[in-house]
């Protein structure tokens, strides 16, 4: 498929078979080779019309990046800030928009912040890596949980969580409390551990005012798995005006009540178990005998 040497004499010719190479799905540099075309204006013409095959085509991707670097670009973007910006390659983005005016060059503790965001920027990427590691090595560990395992973790569960009683105020009802839904839901396996039944749970979401009281309870709802209906009138917790409250958005729900009626008997049961949970380990840690009279 050679033609002679500095010369295109049989231009026709030659068209027809780069033609043929690129139906056949040849890139522009495979047919350049095939056919020993170094003049890019003579493979220009020989393959004028012809349209790339769907392979060589570049992503629609590219493109949309390539078009928002051009943009940035025309707006007094520099090459640091469109790769901060759409995180490509310094060279793509040369490639890109070499055709384009530079900007007015920037100042220096400008650029020096710019460069210090990226080291940050850097230096988050790997901590959330790291931290990402150890939780997930940590769950490995836990393995399976018995049922003893979950018992134990719920007393302890409710003595942080839940009411107490008190000399003073002699109640002895269980009520649990907490914003975790994992919580709610391990705090609900360890009562269907104990064979409460799920007749006797009452539920009720305690709020801010500001929030959005409806959804929150739906959120709720289908967390525990009841109907929405079911719930007891929310408890909505007003605030002075000039309170600044961290706990916003819409991923902020509330807390969720648990109540368990006719539970004096439980909580009495609840508090003995984690009396002997307290002695059990308060023998752990006393120090040994030393046998002496």
């Amino acid at each position: 498929m050679a033609h002679s040497s500095g010369k295109y004499a049989d231009f026709e010719g030659l068209r027809e078979q780069a033609i043929t190479l690129r139906r056949a799905g040849l890139s522009r540099r495979q047919i350049r080779d095939r056919l020993h075309v170094d003049n890019n204006d003579i493979l220009n013409r020989l393959l004028e019309g012809e349209p790339p095959p769907e392979w060589a085509k570049r992503p629609r991707a590219k493109d949309d990046l390539r078009a928002k670097a051009r943009e940035l670009r025309l707006q007094g973007w520099t090459y640091d800030q469109i790769q901060v910006e759409l995180g490509c390659s310094k060279s793509s983005i040369s490639l890109w928009v070499r055709d384009l005016p530079r900007p007015d060059r920037r100042d220096p503790s400008e650029q020096a912040k710019l460069a210090a965001r990226k080291r940050w920027e850097h230096e988050l990427a790997v901590r959330d890596q790291a931290r990402q590691q150890t939780k997930a090595a940590a769950m490995r560990q836990v393995g399976t949980v018995s049922d003893r395992d979950l018992f134990m973790a719920g007393v302890a569960l409710y003595w942080a969580e839940g009411t107490k009683d008190k000399s003073y105020a002699r109640r002895e009802t269980v009520i649990f409390v907490n914003s975790d839904p994992g919580v709610i839901q391990l705090y609900l396996a360890w009562l269907r551990l104990l064979d409460i039944e799920s007749a006797r749970l009452q539920f009720r979401v305690m709020i801010h005012i500001t929030a959005d009281v409806e959804a929150a309870k739906r959120y709720w709802a289908d967390v525990v798995g009841v109907d929405v209906a079911t719930f007891q009138k929310t408890t909505v917790k007003k605030h002075s005006p000039k309170t600044v409250r961290k706990n916003v958005g819409e991923n902020y729900r509330g807390c969720l009540v648990i109540r368990v009626t006719q539970g004096a008997e439980l909580y009495r049961r609840i508090e003995g178990w984690w009396t002997g949970m307290v002695a059990a380990v308060s023998e752990l840690a006393a120090p040994p005998s030393s046998g002496k009279v």
